[in-house]
């Protein structure tokens, strides 16, 4: 990861003090702005390998900066930094086009290992090797480990997480998938805001596979998800 580029957009100053110090010391290249303004002029000049982004800054939401650069560019992995944790506002943080969530106060540590994880896969699924297994899920087909869901002449690319936890799903079509497992292999831990993450993450898998009915994610409440079809 040394060299690799961090846009951070933080507005508390001794805070990103800290983070750009720390992602210093580890390698990374690291430009810091304050508004969202500044942040998009930063944005075309450093051209970022990922951004780290605060929701709440002086001149906006970070959601609002996160929606701008995905409509010119859809692979630099977001990560959000935010006191809120409410599960609209995880919503919002996906719906808006980031890749990860990470609720102040948090450990640079586990910044770090986030940046990592999320540079060493590039948030989306990138692999075009003809070999990919293609996999009939209903009357979608599914390309895996190419992240590409179809729909007859639709095409969606699904991000790295949604592939892996898509897979996972169907690996186990029909049989219960332990909730704790699954938080565990993506997320690291099982604590309440990874679980909040990992709802989303099913309610988007859901919408994603609507058109065929006979497809179904079924919640056992306090126990894990099934895939039926």
């Amino acid at each position: 990861m040394k060299g690799k580029k961090v846009l951070l957009v933080e507005d508390e100053l001794v805070l990103a003090e800290i983070v750009q110090e720390s992602l210093q010391s580890r390698g990374f290249d690291v430009a810091h702005t304050a508004t969202l303004k500044e942040a998009l002029i930063k944005y075309y000049d450093y051209q970022p390998d990922i951004i780290v982004l605060d929701v709440m800054l002086p001149d906006g939401e970070g959601y609002t900066f996160a929606r701008q650069i995905r409509n010119i560019d859809v692979d630099t992995p977001v990560i959000f930094l935010t006191s809120r944790s409410q599960v609209k506002d995880v919503v919002d943080g996906f719906e808006s086009g980031g890749n990860d969530y990470l609720k102040k106060p948090f450990s640079i540590e586990e910044l770090i290992i986030r940046i990592k994880a999320l540079l060493s896969k590039n948030g989306f699924i990138v692999n075009t090797d003809d070999s990919a297994k293609i996999i009939a899920l209903g009357k979608y087909k599914f390309e895996y480990p190419n992240g590409v869901l179809r729909f007859f002449d639709s095409k969606r690319m699904l991000t790295t997480r949604e592939s892996e936890l898509l897979q996972m799903l169907i690996v186990n079509k029909n049989q219960l998938v332990d909730r704790k497992s699954i938080l565990l292999n993506f997320w690291g831990n099982d604590d309440y805001f990874s679980g909040r993450s990992l709802d989303v993450f099913i309610t988007k898998l859901r919408r994603y596979l609507k058109d065929d009915p006979t497809i179904g994610i079924l919640n056992i409440r306090g126990q894990g998800y099934k895939l039926i079809y």
